[in-house]
């Protein structure tokens, strides 16, 4: 197999979430023996003025990384800045690693990272594979960003659908994402399922008693509902809140946040506003050695999906949390794919957004009965070794890039008439 090279605005040592998957990933590849390389920005997900080294070598991985605007992730118009000259620096980049035949594995941060990845790959015969951990423009339609319900958004929904049908493979992580790239026109045989995974053989679940980190956070009386990771666009927190109100007067009732996000400084405003403080603890981002020990602080973990994302997104906390043997509280729609697993492995509660009644009874309910809160964990960790371990992920990343690579190689060619005319429909829309 010839050499493998990963797009994605952000890796190692950097913590996002797609940043660790990628990681562990590539990781992986490096130590089979694969010549590994990705091709990433400077910056962390958090920390935009961060100037990472711009060439390094980690576990046998090349990590190549690209300067960028530093505007970060806080405004709409600054955070298109800094895709555009990622988009720019990312195109050189790929043009002077790649060689025909090698194969390039595009991730989603940027957005459409995938149609300008198509036009570098096909110019030096690269084999693409898109690697979607959500669906754009799906999620700026369905988040309400302006300007996408006309014409422009359909000019970029068809560009993504032309760079779809480009890849020799989609990898999409989840069975709904798989239907709704279908229904886009793209071949079944182009379109994969493989769920990501979290560090299972380190995450394992620990005591309350045992975790140092519950006595070192002064949890140790404490009923505590977690949320670990981002809290960003595609999650609510209004249900939470409210709840949180309804169950002010009781003491033992915590709800931790660990991690950041979008939403999450807009959180921690609205509880000091309700004057809940007591009732919340903000947690910064933890070192994912500390993994094991943070995801097994909660007695109970709650996930958010707005609705309107199913198909679009999967909250991939949810690994992490099943690993730990936490149950879990689904904040979505009854009937996605995420509320199905939970009802399915009978691992947790789903509770559709809103209804805080319902959420604020189901804490108080568990707070009261360990021997179900037990069991949920217990069952949740047995659905993660049966079907979601990283070893399981690792296998199907490995066949899929074999067969890919044992495929007749690919001849550099310039762009087809249907790029150019997408080209020309782009420039054509008004800005």
């Amino acid at each position: 197999m010839k050499r493998i090279v990963f797009l994605n605005r952000f890796f190692f040592p950097d913590h996002s979430a797609t940043s660790q998957i990628l990681g562990d990933l590539a990781f992986h590849l490096a130590s089979c023996g694969h010549d590994v390389h990705v091709i990433t920005s400077q910056q962390h997900y958090d920390n935009p003025r961060a100037r990472l080294p711009e060439t390094d070598t980690v576990r046998g991985v090349a990590i190549h990384r690209l300067p960028t605007t530093q505007f970060g992730r806080s405004a709409l118009l600054g955070r298109g800045f800094d895709c555009l000259s990622f988009y720019a620096s990312m195109w050189r980049s790929v043009l002077a690693l790649t060689n025909q035949g090698d194969i390039l594995v595009v991730k989603t941060d940027p957005p459409l990272l995938c149609v300008a990845a198509m036009h570098a790959a096909r110019r030096r015969g690269v084999r693409l594979v898109n690697w979607l951990q959500d669906l754009y423009p799906e999620m700026a339609v369905e988040l309400g960003v302006p300007l996408l319900r006309g014409p422009l958004g359909q000019v970029l929904f068809h560009l993504r659908d032309v760079a779809l049908r480009a890849a020799e493979a989609n990898v999409v992580i989840s069975q709904r994402m798989a239907e709704n790239v279908r229904s886009r026109g793209i071949a079944s045989d182009r379109i994969h399922v493989i769920q990501n995974w979290c560090d299972d053989e380190q995450i394992r679940p620990i005591p309350p008693i045992d975790n140092p980190l519950r006595r070192e956070w002064g949890l140790e009386d404490k009923f505590v509902v977690g949320y670990s990771g981002n809290l960003g666009r595609a999650h609510e927190f209004d249900t939470v809140l409210a709840a949180a109100e309804r169950l002010a007067r009781d003491s033992r009732a915590v709800f931790l946040f660990i991690g950041g996000g979008h939403k999450f400084d807009q959180l921690a405003r609205r509880v000091k506003e309700r004057r809940l403080d007591r009732s919340f603890r903000f947690i910064p981002y933890q070192d994912r050695a500390l993994l094991k020990y943070s995801l097994g602080v909660p007695d109970v973990h709650w996930i958010s999906l707005k609705p309107e994302l199913e198909g679009i997104a999967l909250p991939s906390k949810f690994y992490g949390i099943a690993a730990a043997g936490r149950p879990v509280i689904a904040i979505t729609a009854k009937d996605g794919e995420f509320a199905r697993l939970v009802q399915q492995h009978d691992c947790g509660f789903v509770i559709e957004p809103g209804h805080a009644d319902a959420l604020a009874d189901t804490v108080t309910r568990l707070s009261r009965d360990t021997k179900c809160l037990g069991a949920m964990g217990l069952r949740a960790r047995e659905m993660l070794e049966a079907h979601f371990t990283r070893r399981h992920a690792f296998e199907r990343w490995r066949n899929l890039l074999a067969d890919i690579g044992s495929s007749p190689a690919l001849t550099a060619r310039p762009m087809s008439a249907e790029l150019v005319n997408s080209a020309a429909a782009c420039n054509e829309q008004p800005s």
